[in-house]
């Protein structure tokens, strides 16, 4: 592990994973992600859309992907780290600035949102158990992450 600071162990249903954070890709999506984290807010919340072949989408306290954090939404931080199997970007509603607690894995390669999403990480681990997330839109009896932590605060 090169940076436990910027280092998530994501436990889900399906296994652990284990996600390096790109604060130099977005530094401030990072900073919110770890605050979230640490306050354990994605702790129980369930993969709500999940697609074959394109992605695992999460982080909405009520489950149906309408919801997110009592923080303000987030600037937008677009780069060009490409959206290919095992990336980590935000989801948003149609305005860019939209960003707020929902991100989704990639499956495979979405390089159509490339430029369009925030781009804030990847899975350096445990890819195989994110291949195991039950699909669906909306996702019947969902997996869901039962805990994660920054690996800094690991115990």
């Amino acid at each position: 592990m090169k940076d436990p600071e910027n280092t998530l162990v994501m436990e889900t249903t399906k296994g652990t994973v284990v996600i390096e954070m790109r604060p130099d890709l977005a530094p401030n999506h990072v900073a919110h992600i770890k605050t979230l984290v640490r306050e354990k807010f994605y702790d129980g919340i369930v993969f709500h859309r999940v697609i074959e072949g394109f992605m695992a989408q999460t982080g909405c306290p009520q489950g149906t992907g309408t919801g997110g954090s009592k923080y303000p939404d987030l600037k937008q931080e677009f780069n060009a780290e490409p959206h290919v199997r095992g990336t980590l970007s935000m989801a948003r509603a149609m305005n860019p600035n939209s960003a707020n607690s929902q991100f989704f894995i990639c499956f495979d390669d979405a390089r159509f949102l490339d430029k369009q999403y925030t781009v804030w990480g990847k899975v350096i681990e445990g890819m195989d158990n994110v291949d195991k997330i039950k699909r669906g839109e909306p996702v019947r009896d969902p997996d869901k992450i039962v805990s994660i932590i920054v690996a800094a605060d690991a115990t």
